[in-house]
This record gives structure tokens, sequence and C-alpha cells, in this order.
């Protein structure tokens, strides 16, 4: 354990000396949060409470990417092989980056949450325990991610066409950046296969209806599977030497940490929950705009075109 805290400790350490995960960790998510809650939102503390779940989910999301980023150029500069000269096994290294992942995260997220508060006045931050639980998950999660992006890309290069391909679906189709109920129809129904989309939900229904923890069961079951699946693979391939390539076909088993999702986004779909959430979450942020009469635009999300009140029982 003495061993296992000095390594996480210097994880922390090196990691603010590398200029990619400070961005991706402090200053990408203060830089969004701002301009949300600022800008989208203009200040109005009931609209900044609906923006506030997907905020701190993307900050919890964006972890992923300075961490996947900062493993393969550690890997590239040799830094890993002084590592395995250590005393010190593929899990204890990746299991010290989750740690330093969260102890790095956790303060802004903090943060965020002090400034929604006494900056923009937001009435409430929800159930404090469903808020922690879900916030801890997410990062652990989508840490591991990471892990798994760092674990099977041979390059820095690929790894960042890799975290884009998987980063733009994330923020984009769950609900993250557009309200999930302002999305056509189709994307809904392909955003509940994502793991982001039950971060995002979860959340938001945490610090907008004050849920607690034992209904958002399902966020919290399945984003802990899925982050012990994902370290699990990315501890059985994970590689030290620069100069070991990672098979093609090991790529393929990281299709293997969606199947949760898969099964999940097939039950949704077929029971509507989370975007009947979404749905009545959208609607009390347009009951409680002041201009919520005027016509829809960025930040003001208001109904689809074409999409009747759900107590009608027919959605477009």
């Amino acid at each position: 354990m003495k061993n296992f805290a000095a390594l996480t400790r210097m994880r922390i350490q090196i990691a603010f000396r590398n200029k990619m995960f400070f961005f991706f960790v402090i200053v990408m998510p203060f830089a969004f949060f701002f301009l949300w809650l600022g800008v989208l939102a203009k200040g109005i503390p009931e609209r900044c409470a609906f923006y506030l779940g997907p905020i701190v989910a993307f900050n919890v999301m964006g972890s992923f990417w300075g961490l996947s980023a900062t493993l393969v150029l550690f890997r590239e500069q040799g830094i890993l092989r002084r590592f395995h000269v250590a005393p010190v096994s593929a899990s204890d290294l990746l299991a010290s980056s989750i740690v330093a992942n969260y102890v790095l995260t956790l303060p802004i997220v903090i943060l965020e949450l002090f400034f929604a508060r006494v900056i923009f006045h937001v009435p409430s931050l929800g159930n404090p325990v469903s808020l922690f639980i879900l916030v801890s998950v997410g990062i652990v999660s989508f840490g591991s991610l990471g892990l798994v992006v760092a674990s099977v890309t041979n390059t820095m290069q690929e790894t960042q066409v890799l975290n884009q391909l998987l980063w733009l679906p994330l923020i984009f189709l769950s609900g993250a950046t557009f309200p999930l109920a302002y999305l056509p129809r189709t994307v809904q129904r392909f955003g509940l296969f994502l793991p982001a989309t039950y971060l995002v939900n979860g959340l938001q229904q945490t610090v907008v209806n004050s849920t607690t923890p034992w209904s958002r069961y399902v966020e919290i079951l399945s984003l802990s599977v899925w982050a012990c699946l994902t370290f699990f693979l990315s501890a059985q391939l994970f590689r030290w030497e620069p100069e070991a390539k990672v098979p093609r076909r090991a790529k393929l088993l990281v299709a293997a940490t969606a199947i949760p999702f898969l099964l999940l986004g097939v039950a949704e779909n077929m029971s509507d929950r989370v975007l009947r959430e979404a749905r009545t979450a959208l609607e009390t942020f347009n009951s409680s705009s002041p201009s919520s009469a005027r016509p829809a635009s960025l930040g003001m999300p208001g109904k689809p075109a074409g999409v009747k009140n759900p107590s009608s029982g027919n959605q477009n």
C-alpha cells in the first residue's frame, strides 16, 4: 500500500508537468462551464440547473482524453520503462493512474458545483449522495476507457485519432452538449447505446429532481460494470516498451467492453425511461424560462418542431 501511494503521488506530480493533461483536466472544463452557464443559460438559475448535470458529465468524461494521451506519451518517452524496472505491475500502474485522475478531477467538479451555487445561484445541487456516487463512478469508468485507448494504440497520432472518434459521439449524441430530447428521434434512440448518455441523464436528474441513488441504480450499475471490463482489458493489453506493438486483432477486444451498453440500449429503447426523463427535464426547463414562448434557439432548447406534449402520447 505504501508503494502504491508513492506511485500515485508520483503520477499526480508528473501529470501537473504535462501540458496536455493540465489542459483537458483543468482548463477545458472551466471554459465549457462558464460558456454553458454564463452564455447559453444566460446566468438564469433554473436554466443553469438544467445545464449543470451535462456540464459536470462533460468534465468527468473529458478526463479519459488526457489520461490516454499521457500514458502513450510516457511510453514513447521511455518513462514507463523506468516504472517497469521497479517492483510495479501493470495493474498497479493503471490503478494508480485511475486514482491520480480521480484526485485531480474531483476538486474541479467540486469547484464547478461551488461556482454554480455561489455565482449562478443554482437553487439546489440535488441529492449529494447520488451526485458523489455518479461523479465517482463516472471518473473511474471513463478513466478506464482512457487506459484501454492507451493500451491499444501504438503512437500519439493514433491515440488522438481514436480519441476523436470516441469523443465526438460521446458529447454530441448523449445530451452532454445539446439536450437529448431536442435531438432527432433516431439520434435519441442511438444515444441510448452510449455510456455517456447514462452519466449525463443520471447527473441531470440528480441536480434537477434530487433523485436518490436507488432510483439511479441502472446508471450506477452499468457504468460500474463497464469500468471493471475496461480496466481488466487495459491490464491485459498494457505494454511498457514503445517497441512493443499491439496486434490489430487485439483492438477488436475493445468492442467487447460495449456489450453492457448494447444490452442496456435495447432494454431502454423498449422502456423509453431515459427519453421520458429527458423530455420531462426539457419541459421543466421551458416552463421555468421567462422567454419560453419564443422560438427555440441555442441556449433556449424549446420543443423540437413537430413534437407534441408527451401527455398526448404522440411523439414525433
